[in-house]
């Protein structure tokens, strides 16, 4: 490796792992420096909710880096090490036991942390979903002979209840809206979703918010708006996460529902990019409005595109939004961004799956959803990822009869 600062990376999970390989994939020859405040090396986040929770054993999810994985790459990794201030000028970052580490570019990947309960009591028995840490301590309570309350029926609320559920505890969702999954994902699928709860023995409380919480050393006692109460084990909550900001405020960079970045991953300061779950951006697909996505494939794709772009490119990002979730037996994915769609059409794929096609004022396809189980809906997913990036109008007798998805796809 050439000498120099080279590139530092604030953020140790997804996506700044994925920058950090990928700077090395690609040839980058200067040091790589990847910071991090947990004492774990970096590691895949969507088992958390789900087989971390499911294992007979204590277990690890799959890291993305290995200590062998470092050491061959020159990948320089600091733990369990807090970031307190960004020095643009300077160009170094200060941490909070006073080592200045200098950058030629920096990147940050900081992420989102829960958003947190007000007026909740200080107790165990509370409990959040974000780390490994946070899996390893929620886990002895999934269990057979436990009462398992979740506060948010989105879907980190819904993959912990049905992996309590799947070991045996009674469980619970409050959800304030008027049906869980409000955020993105379409009526007819979200009650799919919640009749596969219900059908498991999750017991599905809509339409109610939460009037007092109070804890002791024995239960959680849950007092909710229809005037019944919930007393449960343990509190699992829920209720949507926040993006990391506080370095980027502190260093004077622009923030706009996360750090606003251009279609590049740029801050609005020079040599400073930002990624993931921390950063809002412009999508050319949907008139370039800006969005912050919480979500793996984001996190991932965006790192590597970073990573491109550290290392002298100019790459924009144009990923199609996407995402997926276990529930239970069934996988839920969503490609695009439902909202943006004005028309729904309907494709059965047999064994009760299902995908939704939604279409905008122009007929352009911006949009796909489905459910089914296990793999069923892959294929079609995967097509439609394809049809939504590739800007296609199809015409709606094609969506439903048409033998394969891919026959709409243009012609090299």
């Amino acid at each position: 490796m050439s000498d120099g600062a080279g590139v530092v990376i604030v953020g140790a999970g997804e996506c700044g792992a994925r920058a950090a390989l990928s700077l090395r994939e690609s040839g980058y020859p200067h040091p790589v420096t990847l910071i991090g405040d947990e004492v774990h090396l970096p590691y895949e986040r969507p088992p958390l909710s789900k087989q971390l929770l499911l294992a007979e054993a204590t277990s690890s999810p799959p890291p993305v880096l290995t200590d062998i994985m470092l050491a061959e790459r020159g990948i320089r990794h600091i733990g369990e090490a807090l970031v307190e201030a960004i020095d643009p000028a300077g160009r170094q970052v200060i941490l909070s036991d006073g080592r200045a580490l200098p950058y030629e570019k920096l990147l940050l990947t900081t992420g989102a942390t829960p958003r947190r309960l007000p007026n909740a009591p200080a107790s165990r028995r509370i409990r959040y979903l974000r780390t490994m840490d946070d899996a390893l301590e929620l886990r002895p309570w999934i269990r057979a002979g436990t009462h398992i309350a979740v506060l948010g029926g989105g879907f980190i609320g819904l993959e912990v209840a049905a992996s309590a559920r799947s070991r045996g505890a009674e469980v619970t969702v409050i959800e304030s809206q008027e049906r869980i999954l409000k955020r993105g994902v379409p009526e007819a699928i979200a009650e799919m979703v919640e009749t596969l709860h219900r059908r498991n023995g999750v017991v599905v409380r809509c339409g109610v918010t939460v009037l007092r919480i109070e804890a002791d050393d024995r239960r959680v006692e849950i007092s909710l708006s229809d005037s019944a109460g919930i007393s449960a084990d343990v509190l699992v909550v829920g209720i949507g996460a926040q993006p990391r900001t506080e370095l980027a405020l502190q260093a004077g960079l622009a923030v706009d529902n996360g750090i606003a970045v251009n279609d590049r991953l740029e801050t609005s300061a020079a040599n400073i990019y930002a990624a993931g779950d921390c950063c809002s951006f412009p999508h050319p697909l949907y008139g370039e409005r800006r969005l912050r996505l919480e979500a793996w494939r984001n996190a991932q794709d965006q790192g590597i595109l970073a990573a491109a772009n550290l290392a002298g490119g100019a790459s924009r990002y144009a990923a199609v939004p996407y995402f997926w979730s276990d529930q239970f037996d069934h996988t839920l994915q969503i490609a695009g961004l439902v909202d943006e769609g004005r028309t729904v059409v309907r494709r059965d794929l047999g064994d009760g799956a299902f995908i939704l096609f939604h279409l905008d004022g122009e007929q352009r396809l911006v949009a796909v959803s489905g459910i089914g189980q296990g793999n069923r809906i892959a294929k079609d997913m995967k097509l439609s990822e394809m049809l939504i990036a590739k800007r296609i109008t199809p015409s709606i007798h094609a969506l439903t009869t048409a033998p394969s998805l891919k026959s709409l796809l243009p012609r090299a």
